[in-house]
């Protein structure tokens, strides 16, 4: 099973020319890499999502940053999953701890992207992770928005889930005082995986991504993403520095495999 490396550009690339520079440089950056363990994903803003698919990089998947779970529609501003597959999207992110905190999504209304995405063949990458008052309060918050996001998905399509463990109080924009620790993060790896057993049986579950995203550089992803056992990384700020990105996929395609 390969690792992923999953790059959240968020609201950023303001112009065409930023992209164009942007896909040039990084480009230019995996000219004559090989990465054997590992799929790089690119989740580019909607309006990006023609321009990415032009590049049309062998090495590069694409994916977006959210998805409506109607296939069609009277949804104004609304992008759906069928959109999504035309731009050669195979993955998408969702419930991402943003959209949760200025949006207002709930695990109800990210359940349903999850089915709707899955059902039209995108990968989703779901974020599951706890807050600050959270964390200090021992709320299970994890394996509530799985329960809640991860119902209706079977058997059959549980292994077409990424599971990104996000925890709210890390990211960057939290201006989080320390970063989670390796046991920490393999803590709430085992959380995930305990869950998905209960639900999915340890084989299936042997084939479910669990990836880390909050505050990953290449200073930290050996620590927070390859000593802690996770399948790779939800990549925010450092993926708009193509030189940290692809730094941050060679930590994790040297991860020796278990």
């Amino acid at each position: 099973m390969k690792n992923i490396v999953a790059s959240n550009l968020k609201m950023n690339l303001l112009s065409i020319n930023e992209r164009e520079a942007y896909l040039k440089r990084l480009g230019a950056l995996l000219a004559g890499k090989k990465f054997t363990d590992t799929e790089i994903v690119l989740c580019a803003p909607f309006v990006h999502l023609e321009g990415f698919k032009k590049w049309k990089n062998k090495k590069v998947k694409r994916g977006a940053q959210n998805m409506f779970f109607e296939d069609k529609g009277s949804f104004t501003g609304e992008i759906s999953p069928v959109m999504l597959k035309n731009f050669d999207c195979e993955y998408v992110i969702l419930g991402h701890s943003e959209r949760r905190k200025y949006i207002q999504e709930s695990n109800q209304d990210v359940n349903l992207k999850v089915i709707s995405a899955l059902k039209n063949g995108i990968k989703p990458i779901l974020c599951v992770g706890e807050d600050a008052d959270q964390k200090r309060d021992g709320t299970d918050i994890v394996v509530e928005q799985l329960q809640d996001c991860l119902n209706g998905v079977s058997k059959g399509k549980i292994e077409n889930v990424i599971i990104c463990y996000e925890p709210v109080w890390a990211i960057s924009s939290n201006n989080p005082d320390h970063l989670p620790t390796t046991n920490e993060v393999m803590s709430a790896r085992l959380l995930i995986k305990k869950f998905l057993v209960a639900e999915y049986g340890a084989k299936i579950t042997e084939k479910v991504k669990i990836i880390y995203g909050g505050s990953v550089a290449p200073d930290n992803a050996g620590t927070i993403c390859v000593d802690s056992g996770m399948d790779g990384a939800l990549v925010g700020k450092e993926s708009l520095t193509p030189s940290s990105l692809v730094k941050i996929v060679e930590i994790i395609d040297g991860k020796p495999k278990t």
